[in-house]
């Protein structure tokens, strides 16, 4: 039982049947190099001198627009956005913003909602304390300044937002440096924390414990759910760099975890975002910080099978996608999956040695790959 700001939570553990021996701290799985292949890449934008990173995107329902923000600077700095008309090919200029958005303090994340009335919103959050958010009630074209949430902060806010069954909306995020008052915590207690939305993303209640674990660091939840819809798993970024990325599981719209278990090192890194492709297979793209790997550092994807996660397999193959020239400080990706079957994956990095981040999407398609690895 845990108690968080009054609310107590009872974790009952559903059933998972991921090895619990550590697993090994190297892939054995192919990997795929799209690096050099230039014509993939398109440059979303670029500032002489100037860090652009960490973005989330949204694709629309028309399969085509697709709408980006990013803070200039590390996490922190004014939120920037742009949009595309045609699938991530060419992109505005930079849009017109609410002043207050110059103040964003995290990385910023965006999201569709609909509230119970079937009316959609565009909501951007951005963390540390308080956690604020921005409202579009028109698909972008007009914003919110950002407002609190609640007298709560946290981390990379909010990584993660999925609907529920019963309409409710379910956002995920962390605590670590910062604690939920903001104050620098001595030692870090990371910490994965959940918040509930009735109003389609509108107004949401206070934190509620979700995971943690004695020795690791369990941050920034990638959340997928099962190709049935039953299950959601949670992949977690390990801060520490002791051990492999974390998963957990629910078997109940979120209501109870299972205990946090390592994942194969295929699928260790930061920041994981996951989409399926026509045929099932998941695309979940990330910064590599495998323990071993060839790729450490770089902007990398994962491609395999929701079962693989379940039963703690490696996956089909492993695919760097651009090489980061400065340690770790790339990646935080958006991925979309256009109608064609097109992945339009897109994030920030060192790209360039000796210039500032900037931001690049990379185009693929699973035959594209599949083809590689078969000439292998």
């Amino acid at each position: 039982m845990r108690t968080v700001f009054g609310v107590c939570i009872c974790l009952t553990l559903a059933s998972t049947t991921l090895a619990q021996t550590p697993p090994p701290r190297g892939y054995t799985i192919p990997l795929l190099d799209l690096a050099d292949q230039t014509k993939r890449q398109v440059i979303v934008d670029r500032e002489k001198g100037q860090y652009l990173g960490h973005p989330t995107t949204f694709l629309f329902e028309d399969g085509k627009t697709i709408l980006i923000v990013y803070p200039k600077g590390h996490g922190k700095g004014a939120i920037v956005m742009k949009r595309s008309t045609d699938g991530g090919l060419i992109w505005s200029d930079r849009l017109p913003t609410p002043k207050n958005w110059e103040t964003s303090k995290e990385t910023p994340t965006l999201y569709r909602t609909i509230d119970p009335k079937g009316h959609k919103h565009l909501v951007i959050f951005s963390g540390i304390y308080p956690i604020r958010m921005a409202h579009s009630g028109d698909d972008g074209k007009t914003w919110s300044e950002l407002n609190k949430i609640g007298d709560y902060g946290g981390i990379v806010a909010m990584s993660s937002v999925e609907r529920l069954k019963n309409g409710d909306y379910m956002a995920l995020f962390h605590t670590g440096l910062y604690a939920l008052d903001g104050k620098v915590t001595k030692p870090q207690k990371y910490a994965i924390y959940k918040a509930i939305s009735k109003d389609g993303g509108l107004t949401w209640g206070g934190p509620i414990f979700v995971a943690d674990k004695t020795n690791a660091w369990l941050c920034e939840p990638g959340l997928i759910r099962s190709p049935d819809g039953k299950q959601m798993a949670v992949l977690l970024r390990e801060n520490s760099r002791k051990h492999n990325s974390y998963v957990i599981f629910s078997n109940d719209e979120g209501e109870t975890w299972t205990k946090p278990t390592e994942l194969p090192a295929a699928l260790t890194g930061d920041r994981h975002t996951g989409r399926y492709t026509k045929d099932g297979r998941l695309f979940i793209s990330f910064r590599d910080t495998t323990l071993e790997s060839k790729t450490k550092g770089d902007w990398v994807a994962w491609v395999g099978r929701y079962d693989d996660i379940v039963k703690g397999r490696e996956g089909q193959y492993r695919v760097r996608l651009m090489k980061n020239n400065k340690a770790a400080d790339c990646a935080y990706p958006g991925v979309e999956v256009l109608p064609d079957d097109t992945i339009v994956t897109t994030t920030y990095g060192h790209w360039t040695p000796g210039e500032s981040p900037y931001i690049v999407s990379v185009r693929l398609r699973l035959t594209e790959l599949d083809a590689m690895a078969g000439k292998r």
